[in-house]
């Protein structure tokens, strides 16, 4: 049975979360020896975090856990009761400077929601 664990990051509603956030995320699963993760974790966590950060005026946070399957779980939290709007296919996004982040988690999951 694989090692389960949960990681909560409480932020402010500051860009420099972002990084925060990322760099923490890279820590934790390298301290819990799953490194291959770290690239594509990171992606995920940097779009959830920034659309947060952008989107909402108050307090947010990341977390990440590991379940008892394995599966390794990422998601954000803030402050806005409306939920965001459900992401475009990347292909109809095309070269927009917004509307990609939620796409990109979309792409990069098995699970989403």
């Amino acid at each position: 049975m694989p090692e389960t664990w949960d990681y909560t990051l409480q932020i402010p509603n500051d860009p420099r979360a972002v990084t925060i956030c990322r760099r923490t995320l890279r820590l934790i699963l390298t301290m819990h020896g799953l490194i291959g993760l770290v690239d594509t974790a990171e992606l995920l966590a940097t779009e959830l975090v920034s659309n947060a950060v952008r989107h909402t005026k108050g307090p947010a946070a990341l977390r990440v856990r590991r379940s008892v399957e394995g599966t390794v779980w990422i998601g954000a939290w803030d402050a806005d009761p409306e939920p965001p709007r459900p992401p475009q296919p990347l292909e109809r996004v095309g070269e927009q400077e917004d509307g990609r982040g939620l796409g990109l988690v979309v792409a990069c999951t098995k699970y989403w929601g």
